[in-house]
């Protein structure tokens, strides 16, 4: 399907000058987000030109997201305390209108985290981001994978995407090794990247971080998630030619994500 209001040019330069006002204002991205990639998702946050903010406890969660520019929310380690600061969070958010992205890591076989994931659908996320089986899992249309890694295809998912984006009013990125953004309406394909994103840790829910930073800068949600996944991808295909494995690649990926501009973005998105 092509896209119906908005081109892959007029998105190309929204990318750019998102990426412009992210490292222009630094935008806050408050992160409940799992113990294995908090040391990650921060560190890409701040390469990027943005700024984080772990607070994820009850009682600091809510009032934390009224001032934050963006909050991230993903279920990959979901202890009971974090459960609670994450709806705590959420409800702040939607009454201050700050942005939020939902990452509902390993969703559909794990019933705690599924449960908790169709709460916050219902909650207004302004993205919902996974892969193909997370986000059909979160839909309500399937198992879900094998853990974090997807057992079914992205173009498999994009019915049950736009279903979901046009049932919870989010965005829905899926990712894969061509990304799929729709919001119900509207549909991209971003096809950049490297195969080394999946073999570091914390490779997916950095990105959902930056499209939380992202997000922050532009009431078009639809055109800033593109422009997250562009940014993400297209750095991390600059990482990968530098790198010589994947532990190399996680710290070029840092080094890509503060290096790249406007120019490489417009030399190597492929957006269609």
């Amino acid at each position: 399907m092509s896209l119906l209001t908005r081109t892959p040019e007029d998105l190309l330069d929204l990318t750019c000058s998102a990426l412009e006002e992210v490292r222009a204002r630094t935008p806050l991205v408050q992160c409940i987000t799992n113990s294995v990639v908090v040391n990650v998702t921060a560190n890409s946050l701040l390469a990027l030109g943005a700024s984080a903010a772990m607070v994820d406890i009850p009682g600091e969660a809510g009032p934390f997201a009224t001032v934050a520019s963006g909050l991230l929310v993903n279920l990959g380690t979901p202890t009971a305390e974090q459960r609670d600061a994450m709806l705590e969070a959420v409800a702040a958010a939607g009454e201050a209108g700050t942005p939020w992205v939902l990452d509902p890591v390993a969703v559909g076989s794990l019933p705690v985290r599924t449960a908790l994931a169709a709460t916050l659908c219902d909650l207004g996320p302004t993205v919902i981001r996974g892969n193909a089986s997370e986000i059909i899992a979160v839909a309500g249309a399937g198992a879900g994978g094998r853990g974090v890694d997807a057992s079914d295809g992205v173009e498999a998912a994009l019915p049950v995407a736009r279903s979901l984006a046009e049932r919870t009013g989010a965005v829905v990125a899926v990712s894969g090794p061509v990304d799929v953004v729709t919001d119900g309406r509207d549909v991209l394909r971003i096809a950049n990247g490297d195969p080394l994103l999946t073999r570091i840790t914390g490779g997916g829910c950095a990105l959902g971080a930056v499209m939380a930073a992202f997000a922050a800068v532009d009431d078009d949600r639809f055109a800033t998630t593109v422009a997250a996944i562009t940014v993400y991808t297209v750095a991390a295909e600059l990482a990968a030619a530098r790198a010589s494995g994947p532990g190399s690649f996680g710290v070029e990926m840092l080094d890509a994500l503060a290096a790249v501009d406007a120019d490489e973005i417009r030399r190597r998105a492929v957006l269609s």
